[in-house]
């Protein structure tokens, strides 16, 4: 015991030597402030058209190609002229109506879709996988005027139902829904089958309120694209009173006339939504997109 103890003892009285420094990632230093220099000068340079549209937006007319950058001209006359010249909370009506419709749809669709060929075992399950992931790499510009044709068959052309169905179903958002229910443990639903609960229980009280990261990616990649529409939009209506809100701001320019102003005005009443969309679901976004590519 003593011959122990005076082991410890001699343990506990070496010291470090002044110049001897343990590894605390210390020597990495430059390496992170070379990463946080160029991570920060990125984000300069991405966010420095958002600054320049809205310093256009608040610069009189008459001022816009002028190269004289003076604060003391600012004004709110573009913005101004857009809520009074413009049927322009009509077209973000219009926006948000169909935005939010896609989004509902595509979640309730894709993640159902998802699920059904992750973890429900039927004939032709993987055919059907594979056709989504083939109709993944078509382009969408290559649809338009089959579903131009349809929908005016329809007489969807000009209505809130022609500009939200055919787009309640995405194939990439089943992919990343099918990856995460894939990687789902079969315990889970184990344990829910011996409660008594059917398929579509355990879908709706468990697989579901468990996917909640790839639910919120979904969420904005479903409402920032819809938001951002433009082509279908344009194509699918002719009456002023149902243009989205990027069909009304690009009908503002035409060769004749341009206002730079009007038009980055615009462009912030189009970019408000988005912002707070993506605030509210940023802590899940990451996630959600890392679980879809998971293995299976």
């Amino acid at each position: 015991m003593a011959a122990s103890k005076t082991k410890l003892e001699t343990k506990s009285s070496i010291k470090l030597k002044p110049g001897k420094k343990t590894h605390t990632g210390e020597g990495f230093k430059p390496i992170k402030i070379l990463f946080y220099t160029l991570t920060i000068g990125y984000a300069c340079i991405a966010l420095f058209p958002f600054l320049w549209s809205f310093y256009t937006s608040l610069r009189p007319t008459a001022e816009v190609w002028n190269m004289d950058f003076s604060i003391t001209k600012l004004t709110l006359d573009a913005y101004i002229n857009m809520a009074t010249k413009f049927p322009i909370f009509r077209w973000y009506f219009n926006s948000i109506l169909v935005a939010v419709l896609v989004t509902i749809g595509n979640v309730l669709i894709n993640s159902m879709a998802g699920y059904a060929l992750a973890r429900i075992d039927f004939p032709g399950r993987d055919f059907l996988f594979y056709l989504v992931l083939a109709i993944m790499m078509i382009p969408g510009q290559i649809t338009m005027i089959p579903t131009y044709m349809l929908l005016s068959k329809l007489g969807w052309v000009n209505t809130y139902v022609g500009l939200t169905i055919p787009f309640v179903f995405s194939c990439f958002n089943t992919f990343m829904m099918r990856q995460f229910f894939v990687n789902l443990p079969a315990a889970i639903e184990e344990a829910a089958e011996i409660d008594g609960l059917g398929r579509l229980q355990i879908f709706l009280k468990v697989a579901f309120p468990l996917a909640k990261a790839p639910i919120s990616t979904l969420i904005i990649l479903s409402f920032m694209g819809s938001w951002n529409n433009f082509l279908f939009p344009n194509l699918l209506t002719t009456q002023r009173g149902m243009y989205t809100l990027p069909v009304g701001l690009a009908s503002m320019n035409n060769q004749y006339y341009s206002f730079p102003n009007q038009s980055m005005a615009g462009a912030m009443y189009l970019s408000i939504p988005m912002i707070i969309v993506f605030l509210i679901f940023q802590n899940f976004f990451i996630t959600g997109i890392a679980n879809s590519g998971g293995k299976e």
